[in-house]
């Protein structure tokens, strides 16, 4: 089984690319992902490699510092560089990214603002009588 799922931090912008055989969005970045039980602070970076859609929203709406989780898989490839050695690659492909928080020090937009009061947001909200409570 090759399943791995990571949280962590992207190291870098996203870049967006559109594969010239197919015309199909690929987006690659790298993510920081801290080390547990380490007595320093110290993280490992992986290449991510999404496809499609799902690429074009990660190239769109994250960005360095940007908090993810990525499920995937990896892949592991083998090539001849110019001086005819042989170099290897790890990716993770990806096939689902979930975007969790907004890069370190910047608060994300919502719907939410604490600036409204309270009896304001509320208001929107039909008021319960304990008597429609079934318990």
């Amino acid at each position: 089984m090759n399943h791995v799922i990571l949280i962590g931090r992207l190291a870098a912008d996203p870049e967006l690319r559109y594969a010239a055989s197919s015309g199909r969005a690929v987006t690659n970045f790298r993510l920081a992902v801290n080390r547990p039980f380490s007595k320093e602070r110290k993280a490992d970076f992986f290449r991510v490699v999404v496809w499609g859609k799902q690429a074009e929203n990660v190239a769109k709406y994250l960005k360095t510092g940007s908090q993810c989780a990525v499920e995937g898989s990896i892949q592991i490839d083998q090539y001849q560089d110019r001086d005819g050695n042989t170099r290897y690659s790890t990716d993770i492909v990806a096939n689902y990214v979930e975007f969790l928080g907004a890069p370190s020090g910047q608060r994300e937009e919502s719907e939410y603002s604490p600036s409204v009061p309270t009896s304001e947001r509320d208001m929107d909200f039909p008021g319960v009588d304990d008597e429609d409570i079934p318990f």
